[in-house]
């Protein structure tokens, strides 16, 4: 007997909405109870600034979770907490591996409730910090949203989390799209089948543009030296002064260290629901493909794969169960492979895949010009202050504005560590790169499953653009307030030593010290 469909409702999923809540998110709690938290949250740009924010969460009270009522409120909490503990953590010259007891606590509790680590996380950043300026207007409308609480009051931050919001709105629809074309495939339906794969490849391309929004209003400098630290976690941060993590006082008396990845658009279940819906599988960075694995029975990729599995503790436990009830039935890919003679069914598939590489394509040429170019960047303006200085001996790292704390310094160092020194982020070139190229792997034969024959494919009978990496870059506007010039976009992808053995089946050190972009 086949396993019954998910029902999006028990796992707080809406098909108009998506991952996104079905209300809008909290703009305060309103028991007054509450406003120490609030008071804090409102001033965080201020208190960074004036390096009082720990001072000011010290003096806060040791506040009970038991007055907040609707899971609204808990998300609410959840976010004000998140951002308040990441603030004493890094909003200082030194990083603090101590979270006092008066908001580690009630963050303990409310984490369990919602079942998502006491940190930072996509869900936090993302899913439940937005508000419409108009409520009569489509959430995917980037214009009209803005963020409820950032750590630096830019726009640069506001628009980085809510390019991610507009995403997840804009790519609801497609859960429900893939729900009806397994069950639809369950009867043999080819055609209902084909034309929700249909859909879903335009709706993906649709997300690419999307994407690629980022540009305008997040400059590659404002997000890496100033919002990028803050979204750092507390795992393989020894070079930022967390060599154990961070102990969060439980007031047991046990000093026992925790250790947190940092926020990242890769704690999107969206884009592991893509995965999952195509049967799209990964692998460890370097690793290829095993021949014997398109013998075995089943339709969405084994739970095998470390990164995955780790990135899921990071999603609300409802989406985190949605997604492994998902694999259970996901039926889409077999269904085509059993009926490739199909020629609709499959090129429509291989569209979906298409899409969705490209989108991926999209996302590596954003992190090439957000981090590993603004890395490179960072040891160039290392190397000029200690030539200044009239040093003979290159500081491996050195940044401006240092008191926002030394969790931007992490890159460098683990990069170091890792033996790519002067490239920064560049070990993750290797590991998108393949994630994107694994994408294409399922293709049934309309669409080529190499590279060369899909360009081949593409300039004989194909109006569709091939999946090449971008080469230029959208400029980003001018708001009147940019004093760092923009770097001419540099050929990133194929330099930097290959990394092997890490990626999403692996360790991963770079999404795991600093959160960041982290399209999987």
């Amino acid at each position: 007997m086949l396993p019954p469909l998910p029902n999006l409702d028990e796992y707080q999923i809406s098909p108009e909405h998506g991952f996104l809540p079905a209300e809008l998110p909290l703009s305060r709690l309103s028991d007054p109870y509450y406003q120490p938290w609030e008071v804090i949250s409102e001033n965080l740009q201020t208190l960074l600034s004036n390096k009082q924010i720990r001072v000011a969460v010290d003096a806060l009270p040791l506040l009970s979770t038991g007055r907040l009522r609707s899971e609204a409120e808990w998300r609410r909490a959840y976010m004000l907490l998140g951002f308040i503990s990441n603030s004493y953590i890094w909003g200082l010259e030194n990083a603090a591996d101590r979270v006092p007891k008066n908001i580690s606590i009630p963050f303990l509790q409310i984490s369990e409730h919602l079942e998502l680590p006491p940190v930072v996380t996509y869900a936090g950043l993302c899913l439940w910090n937005y508000r419409p300026m108009d409520a009569f207007t489509p959430v995917d409308v980037l214009e009209n949203l803005e963020s409820l609480i950032t750590f630096t009051g830019t726009v640069d931050e506001a628009w980085f989390y809510l390019v991610s919001v507009a995403i997840e709105a804009r790519g609801a629809p497609t859960i429900p799209l893939i729900i009806k074309a397994i069950a639809a495939a369950r009867e043999n339906d080819i055609v209902t089948v084909t034309e929700c794969l249909s859909a879903f490849a335009e709706r993906i391309a649709d997300l690419r543009d999307l994407l690629g929004r980022m540009y305008e209003h997040c400059t590659p400098q404002a997000f890496y030296f100033r919002i990028r630290p803050f979204l750092a976690g507390s795992k393989n941060m020894a070079g930022a002064g967390l060599p154990h993590g961070v102990i969060l006082e439980d007031g047991s008396g046990k000093e026992e260290y925790r250790q947190y990845s940092g926020g990242s658009n890769a704690q999107s279940s969206l884009i592991q629901f893509f995965d999952i819906a195509l049967g799209v599988e990964h692998r460890p960075t370097g690793m290829k493909k095993d021949p014997e694995s398109d013998k075995l029975q089943g339709t969405a990729p084994p739970p095998r794969h470390n990164f995955i599995e780790e990135m899921r503790s990071y999603m609300p436990g409802p989406h985190r169960r949605f997604l492994e009830h998902l694999i259970t039935v996901a039926n889409v890919r077999s269904y085509v492979e059993a009926n490739t003679n199909e020629n609709a069914l499959a090129h429509a598939y291989d569209e979906c895949l298409r899409a969705l590489s490209s989108f991926r394509d999209k996302h590596l040429q954003i992190v090439s010009r957000y981090i590993v170019i603004m890395s490179q960047e960072s040891r160039r303006r290392a190397a000029r202050a200690a030539a200044e200085a009239g040093s003979t001996t290159v500081p491996v790292v050195q940044v401006p504005e240092s008191n926002l704390g030394l969790a931007r310094d992490s890159a460098a160092v683990e990069a170091k560590k890792s033996g790519l020194t002067g490239t920064g982020g560049t070990q993750l070139m290797p590991f998108l790169k393949q994630s994107r190229d694994e994408t294409m792997e399922p293709a049934t034969g309309v669409w080529s499953k190499t590279t060369s024959k899909l360009l081949s494919f593409n300039a004989r009978k194909s109006t569709i653009s091939p999946v090449t990496t971008p080469r230029e870059i959208s400029p980003s506007r001018d708001l009147g307030s940019r004093s760092c010039k923009v770097n001419d976009f540099d050929d990133v992808l194929a330099s930097g030593p290959r990394v092997t053995g890490v990626g999403m089946a692996g360790d991963w050190e770079a999404g795991d010290d600093l959160g960041g972009i982290c399209h999987s």
